[in-house]
């Protein structure tokens, strides 16, 4: 797995130590830092990505996502929690049926109503991008030396945890599945 290290030199569009890009007193330091970190998680997202969007797009893999999330959904719950106009879903919904992504099936509290599930193939590509994106952040975290990621977590807990992480809305919309939450007890 290629491993790419950060460019920490002079970074184009980011403003000069000496003026202020953060809000309500956040050091220009801590704020040009979160800019960085937001590059590199962003990479991870797109290199983690990439396979699965030479099949799908990403509003179609954002479906799969809620799926997975969520298991079978009627079409107009799940065109509500993806954001989106139910005929915008229904088309999406038969590309993702043609391609053996998703499946209807009846509801079976409700057989006048129609679910759309999780196929195998679906559910592998929202595991496999799952997977390489903790590989990818391994592969990072892991030279962070061992007496740094104590802090690292509680970096990145504090962080979650002031933008409302616990939602996941964000992550959907994004394509990315939502993860368990991880035990804060270890480094």
């Amino acid at each position: 797995m290629k491993q790419v290290k950060p460019e920490r030199g002079p970074v184009t569009a980011l403003p000069s130590a000496g003026q202020d890009v953060g809000t309500s007193g956040v050091s220009d330091a801590l704020s040009v830092e979160a800019v960085l970190a937001s590059r590199t998680l962003l990479a991870v997202v797109a290199r983690s990505m990439a396979a699965a969007l030479e099949e799908v797009t990403l509003p179609q893999f954002r479906i799969l996502v809620l799926l997975s999330a969520h298991g079978p959904l009627r079409t107009g719950t799940l065109a509500e929690r993806a954001g989106v106009h139910p005929s915008t879903l229904s088309r999406t919904s038969d590309r993702l049926v043609k391609g053996r992504w998703v499946r209807r099936i009846a509801n079976p509290d409700s057989r006048r109503e129609v679910l759309l599930k999780l196929t195998s193939k679906g559910a592998r590509s929202v595991a496999d991008v799952t997977t390489r994106r903790a590989q990818e952040l391994d592969a990072v975290l892991v030279r962070v030396p061992s007496h740094q990621r104590r802090r690292v977590d509680e970096g990145f807990a504090a962080f979650s945890s002031a933008a409302g992480e616990d939602t996941g809305g964000d992550q959907l919309l994004l394509g990315l599945p939502p993860m368990a939450q991880a035990s804060r007890n270890t480094p």
